[in-house]
């Protein structure tokens, strides 16, 4: 049997596991809708790599954090941290682009 704590650490990695698959899904279909990507770091990565390329990177390189933060799971700032991204990545990257995505519904 899994302990309660480590099944609410897995829990929220793999929210974010799934937060980053939406992301960069909703930042291609973006990209090829006509916007701009807001993440400077990010359009230069597209600019030299492409965007489908610099995407996965990208995203690959935030699961590998993820699987870091599940190897620190015992640490009790393991859930608070996995929560407030999970929290910040919502807000500031999975909401603006659905609803930016959505506004594409009604032009």
């Amino acid at each position: 049997m899994v302990p309660r704590g480590e099944r609410a650490v897995l829990a929220l990695v793999l929210a974010n596991v799934a937060l980053q698959v939406i992301d960069g899904a909703a930042t291609f279909a973006g990209l090829r809708a006509g916007f701009a990507e807001g993440n400077p770091l990010l359009g230069w990565a597209f600019a030299q790599f492409g965007a489908g390329p610099a995407l996965c990177l990208f995203k690959l390189e935030a699961i590998a954090a993820l699987a870091v933060v599940w190897r620190l799971r015992t640490s009790p700032l393991a859930i608070p941290a996995l929560a407030l991204s999970a929290v910040l990545y919502t807000a500031f990257s999975v909401l603006p682009w659905a609803t930016a995505l959505a506004g594409l519904q009604y032009m």
